[in-house]
Parts: C-alpha cells; sequence; structure tokens
C-alpha cells in the first residue's frame, strides 16, 4: 500500500514538473543597466521550446534564440549590439522574474508583468 502511494506520488511530481509554464503572449518590464528602460517581450510557446522577440527601450526588435522551457523555468538569448546575453526566469502566475547575463559580464535582475 505505501509503495502504491510513493509511485503515485512520484508520478504526480513528476507530471507537475513536466508541464510547461504558460508563457506565451506580450510582457513587460523595466531593464536595469546602462540602456535602461522598458522592454516588451512576445513569447510563443511550442512544448518546451521557447521563441519570441524582445522590444529594448529604443525600439529595435530582437528575435530570441535556443529558448526553453521547463516547468516554470525558462532561458532564451539574444544578440544585441553590445554581444550576447543570457536571460532566466522563473514564471510565477502574471509576472516572471527574470536574470539577464551579458557575457563575460555581471547579472543583474528584473521583473516582467502580463500585459493586458
Amino acid at each position: 500500500m505505501m509503495t502504491n502511494l510513493r509511485i503515485a506520488a512520484l508520478l504526480l511530481a513528476t507530471a507537475a514538473i513536466a508541464i510547461a509554464a504558460d508563457v506565451a503572449g506580450k510582457w513587460t518590464g523595466e531593464m536595469p543597466g546602462r540602456q535602461a528602460g522598458t522592454v516588451t517581450f512576445v513569447f510563443k510557446s511550442d512544448g518546451d521550446k521557447l521563441t519570441g522577440t524582445m522590444t529594448g527601450p529604443q525600439g529595435r526588435q530582437i528575435t530570441l534564440q535556443d529558448g526553453k522551457i521547463s516547468g516554470d523555468q525558462i532561458s532564451f538569448n539574444i544578440q544585441g549590439p553590445n554581444g550576447k546575453m543570457l536571460f532566466q526566469g522563473t514564471v510565477a502566475g502574471e509576472e516572471i522574474k527574470m536574470t539577464r547575463t551579458r557575457e563575460g559580464g555581471r547579472s543583474r535582475a528584473f521583473t516582467l508583468k502580463r500585459a493586458q
């Protein structure tokens, strides 16, 4: 009996992890740094694959690369004017807690909110 309960609990936990976060749509936030300002992300998801665009404070649109979704975690790269940047985030309802790391540089945290 206890073994069956453990197996059932393990299956439920695995299923919960396997369900990708619902990130499809438009998200906005304030990007920190030298070129700080409002950024807009438009995410599209297909299973564990994440695609989309980022529009920066200067209005330049950049395509996301190597996007992944794993449970409530997302990650992707962009090739910006000042080099490659890695983005990682944790989805929690209508917010995504993001970290942006410039290749060879430091990390900065910011929050995205789902746009209406």
